[in-house]
């Protein structure tokens, strides 16, 4: 089984999963080199065909991340905003693009860039003692990572202005209300289940999962009328993949399916 951890991350693959913990002690903030390191674990764990769903977390029980270091932008450096902001975008982006599904295992605090690598997973699922927010405006920055048009599409105009323009910070209780994370759970148990909610996905055609991921995500794209007939010609396409086949198969056998991702 081919090792994909680096000095920052930390992967562990369980069957169908790979688990990504980060580890860039004490907050796990993100740098330069461990965006790369992200976006190009996310593109191989990609094009491995054994792998449908990633579950991300941080390392310890206080940080999930803190985003960015602050230090990077202390000299004002235009050049450097630009190369921080650019890699932001690829490694995040990438995450949203992944073909399976991406969960977030909020273990403490999600900072910054720290809730902007959730806000780019599938589903979140918070420890009730996590810290959500978007501070940026409170040292003269944005959230430049997917921030302002992800919150916005997950908790609404109103909410995504509270946190960015207002700067306010959201346990995981409220996280819950406004639909910021799909589920909470007691301290240490955010890692377990979302590996178990994976273990779901391992039971889901890898094919169908990445149609039907590409189809819920169109809504951020185009209005539904032009959505529509997309989602009919991709339930079509379908019918060229080995594990429609095989998906239809095993129920008509009375059988669990074995899935090719083909």
């Amino acid at each position: 089984m081919p090792d994909y951890s680096s000095q920052y991350l930390h992967v562990k693959v369980i069957d169908h999963t790979a688990v990504v913990t980060f580890n860039n002690p004490p907050a796990h903030t993100w740098t330069v080199q461990s965006l790369v390191d992200f976006r190009d674990l996310v593109l191989v764990l990609n094009n491995d065909k054994n792998i449908y769903a990633l579950v991300l977390t941080g390392d310890g029980t206080k940080f999930f991340s803190a985003g960015a270091d602050l230090n990077v932008f202390a000299e004002s450096d235009k050049k450097v905003a630009t190369d921080m902001s650019d890699i932001f975008g690829q490694a995040f982006e990438t995450l949203a693009a992944f073909r399976g599904v991406s969960i977030s295992a909020i273990n403490g605090y999600a900072m910054g860039g720290g809730l902007e690598v959730a806000l780019a997973c599938d589903i979140r699922i918070a420890e009730e003692h996590a810290v959500l927010a978007l501070p940026e405006a409170s040292v003269g920055l944005l959230p430049c990572a997917g921030g302002t048009q992800n919150l916005a599409l997950l908790v609404g105009e109103g909410w995504a202005k509270r946190m960015i323009l207002c700067g306010e910070r959201i346990n995981a209780q409220k996280a819950l209300t406004i639909n910021l994370v799909e589920e909470v759970v007691a301290q240490g148990e955010a890692k377990s289940t979302a590996i178990a909610l994976a273990e779901k996905v391992a039971k889901q055609s890898p094919v169908a999962v990445t149609a039907c991921k590409i189809l819920i995500q169109k809504n951020r794209l185009m209005p539904i009328e032009q959505a529509l007939p997309q989602e009919r010609l991709a339930f079509v396409e379908l019918f060229n993949s080995l594990d429609q086949k095989e998906g239809v198969q095993a129920f008509l056998e009375k059988r669990k399916p074995v899935w090719l991702n083909q």
